[in-house]
């Protein structure tokens, strides 16, 4: 009696664990029913690199009344491509070197996303620059900004 019953938790057991084992299927973003098309900017598009520009400047004037701007970018390159898999929505992770008007050099870390925009209408963008995450949104050292 004692054998069969452990026998019988022996195969609830590798029942159990056999169903965890199952992952759930992955759907790419561009197959499902209110579809990505996948197709995201590159890191160094100029659209992109002015429109983290433009944030950086509004949320500079804005919220720190400061007059920093981005003058140029230096060192572009992607750091990631939709590294969460192809079931998350696209989104590609890079990482530059912004130079600022003050004529500092500050490491940028910036991700973008398919239809995370205005009203989820185009690509969106999120940056983070060392040493001007004042608000620690980002922190520690942007590292939330990055994959």
């Amino acid at each position: 009696m004692q054998r069969a019953f452990q026998g019988f938790m022996l195969a609830l057991m590798v029942a159990a664990s056999m169903g965890t084992a199952v992952a759930r299927p992955v759907v790419p973003a561009e197959k499902r029913f209110w579809s990505y098309d996948g197709k995201i900017p590159a890191c160094d598009n100029p659209d992109v690199l002015s429109r983290l520009s433009d944030r950086f400047h509004d949320s500079e004037s804005e919220y720190w009344n400061s007059s920093l701007q981005i003058v140029s970018y230096d060192q572009v390159k992607v750091s990631a491509l939709r590294p969460w898999g192809l079931d998350h929505i696209p989104r590609n992770f890079c990482e530059g070197r912004a130079i600022l008007n003050d004529k500092t050099v500050h490491e940028v870390y910036f991700s973008v996303a398919e239809d995370l925009g205005l009203i989820g209408m185009d690509f969106g963008v999120e940056f983070c620059l060392t040493g001007l995450d004042r608000e620690y949104a980002y922190a520690p050292n942007c590292k939330m900004e990055r994959p």
